[in-house]
Formats: structure tokens, C-alpha cells, sequence
């Protein structure tokens, strides 16, 4: 067995692991558009499923197709689980969520190629639809897997063409025969930062303390089909303009808010979106984040507000159907204990680090101690195909999550 202070993954078969992820569903500059369950997505489980077999790991496959690769403990306790997802945006990046889950094998195959069986197993995991790109919200299978939400609501989650999460899943072949949901004793999601503060100060590590305290919904919004010619405007009942204008208050909620606060709109489904008709239904998802719990609450009052008054003004029925929120001080002290330590002995350069984006550690984190670290993304910027992270910038965090989770896993 080797001296487990000196083990370092080895960076050049990580980094052919991510191109290699890269080869699969290319976007069309440069970067990718493998959304959830498309035929890419098979293709890019088919590849990792490969990468499992030929580390002598052992693959299972639950009912929401969450992938889950584990490396045997010397005793048969609950896991400590690493991973994160390899499905993207539209037009996302190579690295955003596929990093997670290379690094995390990784970290396995150099363990296991010097001899290194900690006590307890460690579970490699890619989570299905973390990006919630096709199927809205996001992160919905570890949502289930945390218990959040139920099977079926996980299941029945739909996309622009009527098409279910489950039909989709059964389709590509990766409807799994387990029960979405185990015993874990820890998790660890490595991850690129999605903000530009490591790559502006040429620190190779992040130690993710917390997430920004976000809240979503989905709303719908029930007008009246018309003709837009000879219908006068006291009798327009205009569903997309309705939600036009809570798209605006929510922008300007956000404004009031900034910089710190953000708010987006970035999804508006109308009907029957012709020229000549009047709109009668409309969907939006909208959502707000502040790192600050109070201040989240409060603009999400502001908000609530500003859809009553669009309601009225309006003449349209505007409901809240969906909400979710995520975020906060959730992380646990002793695994960001861990991976600082791990840092330090590595002698990496580390700064404490607030995402603002949603990650699936943040459902896990409801069930077992969980923590985040990041590596440097240029310029901080993600879900673009210009998404770009550096070998050398990125396998200290790698051999920082090996060290963290080997120690948890051990102990």
C-alpha cells in the first residue's frame, strides 16, 4: 500500500476523461448541447458506464437514472459519495458538472491503482438533469434522491414537446430496477467555480462554505383568445402581456436589489403564440437570490406583490404552481474542515467561496454531510459554450476532493 500523503491523481488520464466527455454531443462553438436524456446524454452514460467497467468498479442505476459507480470499503457501512452531473445547457461548456464526476472517478482509480481500501466504500455518482434545461426544475433526480420530492413527481416532470422524464428515461435505456435513495455517510461535489474570483486572483482552489439562498417558481397565467383586430383593449384579457409585465417587475426587483441581489426570468412558454391572437396562457419561471436568507425573503414578498397588481391590472388569472427553493448555510463544518485541510497539505492556495448557483450538494445536504470545492473557470464564465478551464488550474482541487474524501471515508 502507498503512503496515502503522497498520492496525486494522475492529471493527464483525468483530463482525457473530460475530452473525451467533450467528443459527445458538441454544441456549435466549441462547447456542448447534451441536455437531459437526448441521445447524447446516452451516449455520455455509455462512455462513463465504460470507465467504471474498466476500473473494476461496480455500476448501479436507480429509477430516475441516477448513475451511481462503487468502490468497495473494507467494511460494509454506509458510503461517502462523490460525483456530480454530466448532462448541459443548450449551449453550456465542456467542464460545468463533468469535472465533478471525471474528478471523482478519478480520485477512485488512483486509490485503487496504489492499493488504497478505505474503510467505508466511496460511491462515484452523475446525477440525472441537475441542469433542469429540458426538464424543469433543476436537480430534480437528487431532489428525489434526498427525499425532497417524491418518484413520481420526478418521473412526470415535462419538456417543450409534452414528452415525461420517465418516458425519456426509458427511451435512452436508463431506467434503473433500484429504489432512488440510500444511506450515505458523507457527500462532496467538486465543481468549476461559477463566478470569476479564482481565476482573478490565480487561486487554484475554492472552499465553497455555502450557497446563495435562491427561490423559484413556476407561474401560469390564464387569459382570453381574441382577435387582435377588432377587440378593444378594455376587453383584452392578454396573457403574454400579463407576463411580460411580471417579468419586468421581477427585473426591477432585482435591480433594487443589486449588486448583490440578482433576479431572472429566463423561461416564458405562450399560447397560442401566433400573430393575429391574443394570447390566452402563458407559463414563466422565475427566480431570485441574495446572500442574505432575510433579503431573499423579502424581495420574494416584493415579488408576490407585483403579481397581485399585474393580476389585477391585467384582467388575467396569474397562480404560483410550482415553487422551490435551495441554498444557505448548508454545508457541513467538518467535510469543509476537510477539504481545507487537504489544501493546506497539499499546499494549494484556497479561498472560502459563496456559490451562487444551484448545485445538487445542496439536496444531499439535507441528509448527510456535504461540502464543495471549486477549481477556476476563466473570466467566471459557465453555461456558455466559451466555458474554459485550464489542466493545470484544475487537478489541484482533483487531488484536493481525493484527499478530503479519502479521509472521511477512512476515519
Amino acid at each position: 500500500m502507498s503512503d496515502v500523503a503522497s498520492l496525486r491523481v494522475d492529471g493527464d488520464r483525468f483530463w482525457d476523461t473530460v475530452m473525451r466527455s467533450a467528443a459527445i454531443g458538441p454544441g456549435v462553438a466549441g462547447g456542448l448541447s447534451r441536455l437531459a436524456l437526448t441521445d447524447a446524454d446516452r451516449d455520455v452514460r455509455r462512455l462513463f458506464g465504460a470507465l467504471v467497467d474498466e476500473a473494476g468498479l461496480t455500476l448501479t442505476v436507480d429509477k430516475l437514472g441516477n448513475m451511481f459507480a462503487r468502490y468497495e470499503g473494507r467494511e460494509d457501512l454506509p458510503p461517502v459519495v462523490a460525483g456530480s452531473h454530466l448532462d448541459t445547457q443548450v449551449a453550456g461548456g465542456r467542464f460545468d458538472g463533468i469535472v465533478g464526476v471525471m474528478g471523482a472517478l478519478e480520485a477512485v482509480r488512483t486509490l485503487a491503482d496504489a492499493g488504497v481500501r478505505p474503510r467505508r466504500p466511496i460511491v462515484v455518482v452523475n446525477w440525472s438533469n441537475e441542469e433542469g434545461a429540458r426538464f424543469p426544475p433543476p436537480m430534480s433526480a437528487s431532489a428525489v434522491f434526498a427525499g425532497l420530492q417524491g418518484l413520481e413527481w420526478g418521473l412526470s416532470r415535462v419538456d417543450r414537446d409534452a414528452r415525461t422524464f420517465g418516458e425519456e428515461l426509458a427511451r435512452i435505456g436508463y431506467a434503473g430496477d433500484d429504489k432512488v435513495g440510500f444511506p450515505i455517510d458523507a457527500c462532496f461535489e467538486l465543481h468549476i467555480e461559477q463566478g470569476p474570483r479564482l481565476d482573478a486572483e490565480g487561486v487554484p482552489v475554492g472552499i465553497v462554505t455555502g450557497g446563495a439562498p435562491t427561490r423559484g417558481l413556476k407561474l401560469e397565467v390564464r387569459g382570453e383568445h381574441a382577435h387582435a383586430g377588432p377587440t378593444p383593449m378594455l376587453k383584452r384579457r392578454n396573457a403574454l402581456v400579463a407576463a411580460a409585465r411580471v417579468i419586468v417587475a421581477l427585473d426591477d426587483i432585482g435591480w433594487r436589489h443589486a449588486p448583490a441581489g440578482k433576479t431572472t426570468s429566463a423561461r416564458l412558454d405562450v399560447s397560442p403564440n401566433l400573430s393575429g391572437i391574443i394570447s390566452n396562457e402563458a407559463a414563466l419561471w422565475c427566480d431570485m437570490r441574495h446572500p442574505e436568507a432575510a433579503t431573499v425573503e423579502g424581495m420574494l414578498a416584493e415579488f408576490e406583490r407585483a403579481v397581485e397588481a399585474v393580476a389585477d391590472a391585467s384582467r388575467c388569472d396569474v397562480e404560483v404552481v410550482e415553487r422551490w427553493c435551495f441554498g444557505g448555510d448548508i454545508f457541513d463544518d467538518g467535510c469543509v474542515a476537510l477539504l481545507r485541510e487537504a489544501a493546506d497539505r497539499l499546499g494549494h492556495a484556497h479561498l472560502d467561496l459563496l456559490s451562487e448557483a444551484g448545485h445538487d450538494a445542496y439536496n444531499i445536504a439535507t441528509v448527510a454531510p456535504t461540502a464543495m470545492v471549486f477549481c477556476p473557470c476563466r473570466d467566471g464564465i459557465t453555461h456558455n459554450e466559451a466555458e474554459h478551464c485550464d489542466k493545470a488550474t484544475t487537478i489541484p482541487a482533483v487531488d484536493v476532493l481525493l484527499h478530503a474524501v479519502l479521509a472521511r471515508a477512512d476515519r
